[in-house]
């Protein structure tokens, strides 16, 4: 071997063993799915490690469905995103709702850690399940909070859905057989951003909606609730790659910090201000982290 590849190789084994060259570790990038909450959540938790590690953090947001960002986690192109209870047992696992919290998460625990050595934090603190909602003059007028209330309504529901509500397993027809509500004509289908307009002009007196929505924030509205627990838990938790947690303290503990920092009504507002006030994520996510506490 020569002068110059024997430097070559020194200079190699130096850089790997972190003594020489770049030394910085290698960017953590966070992702997210192609919906606000998530490109919040995705910003928010982007900018938490930042501060707390003194470091860039990388971000792919907006990336697309359940199993785009799924993929890139398990690929190495991400190292966490939000994701849902729910959604990781039926999209991602193929399993069967569950219909207990604690008991949801610790299986899609157990199950990701087989299966794909990502770890689940705690749990970040709200619940974006299926919401089924109603005008506030009507629930008052008519005494109506819960499901079971909303089934014994004699003159009946014009029910909007959006396209996927009426062909989940834990959708429309599941809901319609645990509460027998009284549905006038067949559902309206529409896009999901109509919902609550179709409501507001009483085309429809009852809509599926998700308990995050950002207009809950602001209409007069009540989402009803469900009290034979017919809707699965969707408790939103950072899936994180367990190779870059597992001998990162530092990096645990910022992520620790942000759980149980959210309530759905904080989620429903954080969502508003980007869909309904049309202000940046960027922006949002550090007011949150600011009125939070966490950035000072």
């Amino acid at each position: 071997m020569g002068r110059t590849q024997i430097i070559a190789c020194l200079i190699v084994g130096l850089w790997a063993s972190g003594i020489v060259g770049c030394t910085k570790e290698r960017p953590i990038t966070v992702g997210s799915k192609n919906f606000t909450e998530q490109v919040i959540l995705g910003e928010i938790v982007a900018q938490h490690l930042e501060h707390r590690l003194g470091r860039h953090v990388d971000r792919k947001l907006d990336l697309g469905g359940t199993m785009l960002a799924h993929q890139a986690l398990v690929n190495g192109d991400i190292d966490l995103y939000p994701e849902y209870t729910g959604t990781a047992l039926a999209t991602v696992l193929k399993l069967p709702p569950a219909h207990d919290p604690v008991a949801a998460l610790a299986l899609v625990r157990a199950e990701y850690q087989a299966r794909f050595s990502v770890e689940w934090m705690d749990p970040l603190g709200f619940n974006n399940t299926f919401a089924m909602v109603i005008r506030g003059d009507d629930a008052r007028k008519s005494k109506i909070a819960t499901l079971s209330e909303a089934a014994r309504y004699a003159p009946g529901w014009n029910l909007g859905v959006g396209y996927e509500f009426q062909q989940r397993p834990d959708g429309l027809a599941g809901l319609l057989k645990t509460y027998n509500l009284p549905i006038l004509g067949s559902p309206t289908t529409m896009d999901l951003g109509l919902l609550y307009k179709a409501l507001e002009q009483r085309q429809v007196s009852m809509v599926a909606g998700n308990a995050t929505d950002g207009q809950l924030s602001v209409l007069d509205v009540l989402v009803l609730l469900d009290d034979q627990h017919y809707f699965p838990p969707y408790d939103c938790v950072l899936a994180v790659r367990s190779e870059i947690v597992k001998d990162n303290p530092p990096l645990r503990i910022a992520l620790a910090e942000l759980a149980g920092q959210f309530t759905d009504l904080t989620m429903r507002k954080l969502n508003y201000q980007v869909d309904g006030a049309h202000r940046p994520a960027r922006e949002v996510a550090e007011q949150f982290l600011r009125d939070a506490g966490l950035h000072r």
